[in-house]
């Protein structure tokens, strides 16, 4: 039974070492991890064909394992383990999908007798699994266009995730396709007949934020001439999916944090909280574990968005997709615009392969529009092509530039990338400035500034200032 893979998790070492001499008995292949958090790394990083958990764990405890492994890997049985039987544990587990239930003490007979189980049952849930996937014929895909392993991995985490409602971070560069992967979650769900509603969270105020999300009661302020339903009751049944997530301030955080713990919604001026069933997906191109270091977001809200990951690669790191999506959009370019473009040159094409894409495929899209709307014949040539940073080595222009968008989308991407751009100088200037003011004293510049030392040393990290190297110049 080698080919069987095993992962046993238990804070107990006695019985993890004993759960594996009796699966390696049997020529199992079994992996131990002391604590759910680590079994959830492990679930992450490869498949099981059977899980083994304790319930009764400091920290997180076998449930909420559970639960990830129906999000992660929903066609791997789990059969749960308890020094605590009772009826009320055992229905639990089973209702949260556990194929099976043991009691401390067992013998090796009866657990294997049980793992026996648990393996037939393994095949009736891959059916199952299988049929359910067939059933909602892989809808939203055609809005995706690469064939790299990079891309198989993020599609076979959207059909994994679809048939669930654990919450889903998507994390990726501008431009990567964030808001695809959420409506081919949404497509490919049991909720695909109900709303997708997108917000973007960096076009609005706070104020007017909040409002947006959780809805307002008449005369709740200046201005509120009328009761607004929020977007979380809109999308009740559906998918809301939280664009730039990253934007969101601390205050709204908090309320935000509440709803997804309760699953209630009060509105701005209400008393009482309203129900709500969503699935919810977030995304951002932004380290929210970075900003977590930093004091700029709340640890609790980031873990509770972060059940489910998903990281889109940039267009740079699968460049064998690029003849794909040039294909792509010249085709959808050529019958919009009306124009007869019957190729690429090559030398065009030599240059659109080797390219970075500081903007991915949003960026390769626009530049396809504009190359078939000014080509001059039936072939775009490299003249045709305009790259935003082909003169300055791959970076997106910067305000001084003369360069001035044409869609929405460039606009967009430019505001971002000067924002970043006069943020992080104004933080360089603030972090060197006190450094130099205490004599390079890491500590005391963070108690000076009043930033906790550990977020002065994020800081330091993310922009690449290295207090040893300026105490060698």
């Amino acid at each position: 039974m080698a080919q069987f893979r095993v992962l046993v998790v238990d804070d107990e070492a006695v019985i993890r070492d004993a759960l594996k001499r009796i699966l390696e008995g049997e020529r199992f292949s079994v992996e131990t991890c002391v604590s759910g958090h680590s079994a959830i790394e492990s679930l992450h990083e490869r498949d099981f064909d059977l899980i083994v958990t304790d319930l009764k764990m400091p920290g997180m405890n076998g449930i909420e394992v559970l639960k990830a492994v129906k999000a992660l890997q929903p066609e791997a049985p789990v059969i749960m383990i308890t020094g605590y039987a009772s009826v009320d544990t055992a229905v639990e587990a089973m209702k949260n999908g556990a194929v099976d239930y043991i009691a401390k003490p067992f013998s090796p007979e009866q657990f294997l007798e049980k793992v026996e189980r648990a393996l037939e049952q393994r095949v009736l849930l891959l059916e199952e699994f299988s049929q359910k996937k067939d059933a909602i014929s892989h809808q939203g895909f055609d809005l995706f266009v690469g064939q790299s392993k990079e891309m198989q991995k993020v599609y076979h985490r959207i059909m994994q995730v679809a048939m669930t409602d654990s919450t889903v971070l998507v994390t990726g560069e501008s431009g990567t396709g964030k808001e695809l992967v959420a409506r081919a979650i949404h497509k490919n769900s049991p909720r695909s007949d109900k709303a997708f509603v997108a917000v973007d969270c960096s076009s609005l105020a706070e104020n007017l934020l909040e409002s947006e999300l959780f809805g307002h009661v008449k005369g709740s302020f200046t201005g509120a001439i009328q009761a607004k339903t929020g977007l979380f009751k809109v999308a009740d049944g559906g998918t809301l999916f939280l664009d730039e997530v990253s934007n969101i301030s601390m205050a709204t955080q908090a309320k935000l944090l509440r709803v997804l713990q309760e699953r209630m919604v009060t509105p701005i001026g209400g008393t009482q909280p309203v129900p709500i069933n969503i699935h919810l997906v977030a995304a951002t191109n932004r380290s929210l574990r970075t900003m977590v270091a930093e004091g700029t977001f709340r640890e609790d809200l980031f873990f509770r968005l972060n059940i489910i990951p998903i990281e889109l690669p940039p267009l740079r790191e699968r460049k064998g997709d690029i003849p794909l999506l040039i294909n792509h959009f010249l085709k959808k370019f050529t019958a919009m615009i009306g124009k007869n473009i019957r190729g690429i040159s090559p030398d065009a094409m030599a240059l659109l392969e080797s390219y970075d894409y500081p903007g991915n495929v949003r960026e390769l899209e626009n530049t396809i529009e504009r190359a078939v709307v000014l080509a001059a014949g039936e072939v775009i040539h490299k003249e045709d092509l305009e790259l935003l940073a082909e003169d300055d080595g791959g970076a997106p222009p910067d305000e001084t530039e003369e360069y001035v968008p044409h869609t929405a989308d460039e606009l967009k991407e430019m505001k971002r990338h000067i924002r970043d751009h006069a943020v992080e100088s104004i933080e360089k200037a603030f972090v060197m400035s006190a450094l130099e003011r205490n004599n390079w004293n890491i500590t005391r510049a963070a108690e000076e500034t009043g930033i906790l030392r550990p977020n002065f040393q994020g800081m330091l990290k993310r922009l690449g200032i290295s207090v040893k190297a300026q105490m060698e110049k």
